[in-house]
């Protein structure tokens, strides 16, 4: 059976989302059984929820105990070996991208994390004066905007791919976009 360019133009949205979802491929063998997938999403579930629970009267007792003033170790191999890791994450963003492969979306997600983190601590320990505007400065002109790029760019691209593929709802918002496995979730719509 032959489907014509036309004849998919004429079917509605629903029908070329059932269309490519009985024409994909469902890999035998790649993904660990449901159960097990629901089994591993609870523990992460819990592990993440333990470690908020954990953190807040952490970063309570902090806020209490922490001198204002503190004198660091090691403080030039801290920054110079942060420098590296982000160095290497916005080298492997940059040949994932090139490459057009999906390991940019970790990488580029991870880069502008660790831009945020760096415009944040550059800036609070930053004496005030001179090297506090060059930090300030540096974070909103380079850092912050950079960070949005590697952040929003590979959202907005996981996105598209999942709409183009037909698994989600062009006007479905990315926080509420589902992981797009239909076959795992056989009973569920929303998004589909």
């Amino acid at each position: 059976m032959r489907v014509t360019d036309e004849q998919i133009a004429a079917m509605s949205l629903q029908e070329r989302r059932e269309l490519i979802l009985r024409l994909a491929p469902v890999p035998a063998g790649v993904l660990p059984a449901r159960r097990m997938l629901e089994r591993i999403r609870r523990w992460r579930l819990a592990l993440m929820l333990l470690c908020v629970a954990a953190l807040i009267p952490w970063t309570i007792y902090l806020s209490v105990t922490l001198p204002n003033r503190y004198e660091a170790r090691n403080w030039v191999a801290t920054w110079v070996g942060f420098d590296i890791v982000l160095t290497i994450m916005l080298l492997l963003t940059a040949i994932f991208g090139y490459r057009r492969r999906q390991l940019l979306f970790p990488t580029a997600f991870a880069s502008g994390v660790l831009l945020l983190c760096d415009a944040w601590f550059d800036v609070l320990t930053s004496h005030p004066g001179a090297d506090l505007w060059q930090a300030v400065i540096s974070a909103v002109v380079i850092e912050l905007p950079l960070a949005f790029v590697l952040i929003a760019g590979p959202l907005r691209l996981l996105r598209y791919v999942a709409i183009r593929n037909g698994l989600v709802d062009p006007g479905l918002r990315i926080w509420r976009m589902p992981i797009p496995l239909p076959e795992l979730w056989p009973d569920r719509k929303e998004g589909l």
